[in-house]
């Protein structure tokens, strides 16, 4: 095709993404449209706390996302409450956490490497239609009450499919919003989580209590999982393509399978910050989650119903949004690295007075208060590792790091039920909650990388 000239204007000029910079363009010449973009969004030029929300396909996801983790929330809520007033036993909460572990963990390599190969729309979008789909089983198990084993099955394929498509669906984010802007995605994508966090377990309490007078089942809470997960798939086709890609290496798609599946796995380990940070969420929430035994605190320690259930599931997202929130309007974080560090040593100090309670609204504010410390080191963690990685590899790092945060959740529910079950629950939140101050402190000294760890915004590749 001839090239477009002032000489041949009929030619129609070629679609780029921006308009190509003019190098002969004088100095006082207006700028391009890139130009004028990473103008707004350059963390000098003063803080915007609602920048990554201009971007439409950025709020189409959020809102997709958001329906998502409330119904899954939803349906963990519901399956704890139900499987413990079946069983009567925290072993029972042990072997939930297990069917959610087993898949993240075993699962992640390959699915980082599948988001790093194909469309990480459509990853996503298939997962949730197998999330929706199990949820549905689980409703007619819970309708005409079946076997254990059974609901367990469907947990587990269910988690399955979570696992196959939460790689694709971290390293997509990157994609939406310019990589100035990101932090503050990541605050909001933070917001959102915790607003469904939030929402979703006060509801399936409220669902339940409803739900169990009248049908003498929770069928409905999954039930409206499948509604959520099924709502996230259809507002993915509603967003454009991915805008801000990186080129992939040439090289690295020469290696051989194993090779790239354990190439996420290298750079993380190569770089010190993000291991570090990665090890810390792993040993907090591993060794201080309670979670998987609020179902006993509730009816045991605290005697409230399945509403009072929800609430005290409820409030730790409460006080992460309110951080959250508080994060995002405020300037970028200066000393990340100390700020997260407290914020996880404060997590563990709300745990043991957690642990130690038996008012209500007494453990309600530290639950509050632990939630309000872990959002801290949910921005910082997951932004130096998005923001230190190289696109072509996001989705293996991701999996990565979601080997970390589903070793730390479900595994440190699994271990929560297990000790519980062996040692009784004081002992088992007391002593994570000393354990993880603890862990702070070792973590701290042995990689003095995370102590000097500044602006977020300032993070290099090379660290």
């Amino acid at each position: 095709m001839e090239s477009p000239t002032p000489n041949n204007p009929e030619t129609p000029p070629p679609p780029v993404a921006y308009e190509t910079p003019d190098l002969e363009r004088p100095a006082s010449s207006a700028p391009t449209q890139k130009e004028l973009e990473d103008q707004r969004f350059s963390p000098r030029s003063g803080h915007d706390p609602y920048a990554a929300l201009r971007f439409r396909d950025y709020r189409v996801f959020q809102g997709g996302w958001m329906l998502a983790v409330m119904g899954s929330h939803i349906t963990t809520a519901a399956i704890q409450w139900e499987i413990f007033k079946r069983t009567g036993s925290n072993l029972s909460m042990a072997w939930v956490a297990a069917m959610q572990v087993i898949p993240a963990v075993f699962l992640a390599l390959p699915a980082g490497a599948m988001a790093d190969h194909f469309d990480r729309r459509r990853i996503v979008q298939i997962s949730y239609l197998f999330v929706a789909a199990c949820a549905i089983g689980l409703a007619a198990m819970s309708y005409r009450p079946g076997g254990i084993p059974l609901m367990y099955a469907l947990l587990l394929l269910m988690s399955v499919a979570q696992s196959i498509g939460r790689p694709a669906r971290a390293a997509l984010l990157p994609q939406i919003v310019p990589k100035a802007v990101f932090p503050n995605a990541v605050a909001w994508n933070a917001n959102t989580f915790q607003v469904a966090t939030m929402v979703g377990p006060a509801l399936a309490g409220w669902i339940m209590y409803h739900s169990l007078i009248r049908f003498h089942s929770v069928w409905i809470a999954y039930a409206l999982n499948a509604v959520c997960s099924l709502g996230f798939c259809l507002m993915l086709f509603a967003m454009s393509p991915p805008r801000y890609v990186e080129a992939a290496d040439p090289a690295a798609a020469k290696d051989s399978l194993l090779t790239q599946l354990l190439a996420g796995v290298r750079f993380v380990y190569s770089r010190p910050v993000i291991l570090a940070t990665l090890t810390l969420d792993l040993l907090a929430v591993l060794l201080g989650g309670v979670t998987y035994l609020m179902p006993y605190y509730a009816t045991v320690v605290l005697h409230v119903d399945s509403v009072g259930f929800g609430w005290l599931r409820s409030a730790e997202a409460i006080g992460a949004l309110s951080m959250g929130m508080l994060i995002a309007h405020l300037p970028p974080m200066r000393k990340a690295g100390k700020t997260m560090l407290l914020a996880v040593a404060g997590f563990g100090a709300a745990i043991i007075v957690f642990g130690i309670s038996t008012n209500f609204w007494l453990s309600i504010l530290m639950i509050f208060l632990m939630g309000a410390c872990d959002n801290v080191s949910v921005v910082v963690r997951h932004s130096l590792v998005q923001i230190l990685t190289p696109d072509p590899m996001r989705g293996r790092v991701s999996a990565v790091n979601n080997v970390f945060i589903s070793a730390s959740n479900e595994l440190g529910g699994m271990e929560s039920g297990l000790t519980a079950y062996w040692f009784g629950a004081f002992w088992s939140v007391v002593g994570g909650g000393i354990a993880t101050i603890l862990c702070v402190v070792a973590i701290a000294f042995y990689w003095p990388a995370v102590r000097r760890q500044g602006p977020l915004v300032e993070s290099k590749s090379r660290v």
